[in-house]
């Protein structure tokens, strides 16, 4: 009798989402506490030092990380759905803590699969923008469009060749290149991008 095992109706992809979902959802708790404890340190009526300020902000931005690359990175049903506002606030919140703006520009609920491939749009095309900039979700017809603009934007157009399918080793900083193609492909949606010096866009 073959070996069955427990993932067998997983393929890759699910199970890496999976992973993504689990590291995110077990790191949000921990963080939430280290944020408790620095409020109640702050409310103890001394003057707030510059290490407590350092730890409230370091706070902050891995608390907005982690939910960005929750639904960047996790698993999307295919029936959830995202609120604007719940989209706009997490973007809120990570422009707050980063030299970039994201802007979510899309109307009403969408659906996570979708809200997934914006994220892993944002993550390629903040890899041209080191020194600053906007990224802004839209909606273009059907589909969507995710934009960088920046007076000092640096793309690597053979890092972004990879979403057509170029062969390269990726690091683990560009991983998301390799997600995004599969990702759209999954969801039957054509990837179409471009790069100059004033950044870039991607549309599916």
């Amino acid at each position: 009798m073959p070996f069955e095992t427990a993932n067998a109706g997983t393929d890759d992809d699910d199970l890496t989402a999976l992973v993504g979902s689990r590291l995110c959802h077990d790191l949000i708790s921990p963080i939430g506490a280290i944020g408790n404890g620095v409020e109640l340190l702050s409310m103890t009526g001394d003057t707030p030092g510059p290490e407590l300020e350092l730890i409230t902000q370091s706070v902050a931005a891995a608390n907005a990380r982690v939910k960005f690359f929750r639904v960047a990175f996790g698993r999307a049903g295919a029936e959830q759905q995202l609120g604007e506002a719940e989209v706009a606030g997490m973007l809120g919140e990570l422009s707050a803590q980063s030299r970039l703006d994201y802007e979510w520009k899309v109307p009403g609920d969408a659906p996570r699969t979708e809200v997934k491939l914006a994220f892993l749009a944002m993550l390629c095309l903040e890899t041209a923008l080191p020194f600053g900039g906007t990224l802004r979700a839209l909606p273009c017809g059907d589909g969507w469009m995710i934009t960088a603009r920046s007076e000092k934007a640096r793309p690597n157009r053979e890092v972004f060749a990879v979403l057509d399918g170029a062969q390269m080793e990726l690091t683990p900083a560009r991983v998301q290149f390799a997600m995004l193609p599969r990702e759209a492909a999954r969801q039957g949606r054509r990837l179409d991008w471009s790069v100059d010096t004033e950044g870039g866009t991607i549309a599916f």
